[in-house]
């Protein structure tokens, strides 16, 4: 029963307490059967144990080498961790280095190209680059 039944069947119970007195046998009567009847009805307790599984993160290691919290289920849930950050990590650097390579590149162009620097900022350099083929 949620909070909103229990608190009902209180009300009803004090309603009919308090009006014990003026009812008549008859209505006693029924109601005790009522009562006897919902008791035979009502669900047996009962000590039931259930079988719930345990959630394991990497397989079934903590159930087939002992305990969830093993050594080895602990290495099942560190070691893909460890694998992401030093996958992010060489990611990362393999960026850098090629952000870096690029930027050399353009560097040495520019560098070893018999322009001079100032025709970059030219408006006719689009021009010139249109007729050299680039």
């Amino acid at each position: 029963m949620n909070n909103r039944e229990l608190n009902f069947a209180y009300k009803i119970r004090h309603a009919l307490n308090e009006t014990l007195d003026d009812m008549p046998e008859a209505s006693l009567q029924r109601l005790a059967t009522a009562r006897k009847a919902a008791l035979a009805r009502r669900k047996k307790e009962s000590r039931l144990s259930m079988l719930v599984p345990q959630r394991l993160f990497a397989g079934n290691a903590g159930q087939v080498f002992g305990s969830s919290f093993s050594w080895i289920s602990r290495i099942g849930v560190a070691l893909p961790m460890v694998a992401l950050v030093t996958g992010l990590i060489g990611i990362y650097e393999v960026e850098q280095k090629h952000r870096i390579n690029e930027t050399a590149e353009i560097d040495a162009a520019v560098l070893s190209d018999e322009l001079p620097l100032s025709a970059y900022t030219d408006h006719g350099f689009n021009a010139f680059l249109a007729t050299r083929g680039e």
